[in-house]
């Protein structure tokens, strides 16, 4: 009991040096940086109760199927990496060729996530007016998806406007490290975006919640099975993924699949990590200890989660006059015919009036 006691005790120091080693922080981690143009307070006249609109509705949506939050916390970092948080990810297709959503990357996107962000488009717009964009709701659903999934609670900078175009099929490839990538691509093509190690092992954790499709892990398991992997954690793929091309899905933490918390981590230290660029992070020394700072002290996961979520959310974002607030997420004002009707019929209501 005592040796027990000593372990745990070896840990939490372990835990502490390796907060002032990696982030020279302490418990006053000085606030992100915000943007010009973004702000913690921009809908608080316009729109004062959106948090609580936004919340509402989710917790009903979650209630029902817990599975969702996943599916909106991807469509936040889909949206981010490429082309920046504008809401681009949510455009249908047009004549100028196929949407961000058709590129391979976005294929496994949750087709109901989509469809939750224009409900609450609806809902926000019906009670503020046209004033809030697709972009911050994306951002306020992840926010509430990681808390209501058992995450920590926080603000997000709002203000941005939603793109007027979206990304060619090659830019999106470009922009979203796939699941087979290790980190040293990890590494460098986030650090493009100007987020470090810390933020790219606390991003992963967002993995603690959601699944994985067999043909993202399959060549960990066929032809030979990757080293790195657990066997009896292998075997259990292979019974939902018995060939490589199979079309299944699996959890991606199997300690707390539907819960955010850092058991993803443990999972990583247990050789349990379903993707590459999962196990990877625990593999390489560059990381590993990032990886088991996490794993030993939730706290210190989910307050850096935070910071690099916070980071990420204001990647390349429009403001001001840049951009625009569209009126249905999936297409641009200038492409809705029932916007442009109702500008119309707004506009003749002003002259009739005059």
């Amino acid at each position: 009991m005592a040796s027990f006691a000593s372990l745990c005790s070896l840990i939490l120091i372990v835990s502490s040096v390796l907060v002032s080693s990696y982030f020279g922080v302490s418990e006053a981690r000085p606030s992100v940086p915000v943007v010009k143009g973004l702000s913690w307070s921009f809908y608080d006249s316009s729109c004062p109760k959106l948090d609580s609109i936004v919340r509402k509705k989710l917790k009903k949506v979650f209630k029902e199927d817990i599975g969702q939050a996943a599916g909106l916390l991807r469509l936040h970092f889909h949206d981010c990496f490429v082309q920046g948080c504008d809401g681009s990810v949510l455009l249908d297709g047009s004549a100028s060729g196929p949407s961000e959503q058709q590129a391979p990357p976005n294929l496994s996107l949750r087709a109901m996530a989509f469809e939750i962000i224009d409900d609450l488009r609806e809902l926000v717009h019906s009670k503020c007016g046209r004033v809030v964009s697709c972009a911050d709701i994306t951002a306020l659903a992840a926010r509430d998806a990681v808390f209501l999934s058992g995450g920590p609670e926080y603000e997000v900078p709002l203000g941005r406007k939603d793109g007027l175009n979206f990304a060619t099929t090659n830019e999106t490839l470009a922009n979203l490290p796939a699941p087979t990538s290790n980190t040293t691509t990890l590494l460098t093509e986030l650090a493009k975006k100007n987020l470090d190690a810390t933020d790219v092992v606390a991003l992963s954790g967002g993995h603690t919640i959601g699944l994985g499709h067999c043909t993202s892990f399959t060549q960990r398991l066929y032809p030979t099975q990757d080293p790195s992997m657990d066997k009896t954690f292998a075997n259990d793929l292979k019974e939902v993924c018995p060939a490589s091309d199979t079309n299944a899905t699996t959890v991606l933490d199997i300690r707390s699949p539907d819960t955010f918390d850092n058991k993803y981590y443990v999972d990583l230290m247990n050789r349990q990590g379903l993707f590459t660029s999962d196990q990877d992070l625990y593999t390489d020394k560059r990381t590993r200890d990032i990886v088991t700072s996490f794993a030993v002290n939730q706290t210190l996961f989910f307050e850096q989660f935070v910071h690099s979520m916070i980071k990420m959310g204001q990647l390349s974002v429009l403001t001001g006059s840049k951009g625009e607030i569209r009126a249905d997420c999936s297409v641009r004002n200038s492409d809705n015919a029932n916007y442009l009707r109702s500008v119309v019929e707004e506009d003749e209501e002003s002259l009739s009036e005059f």
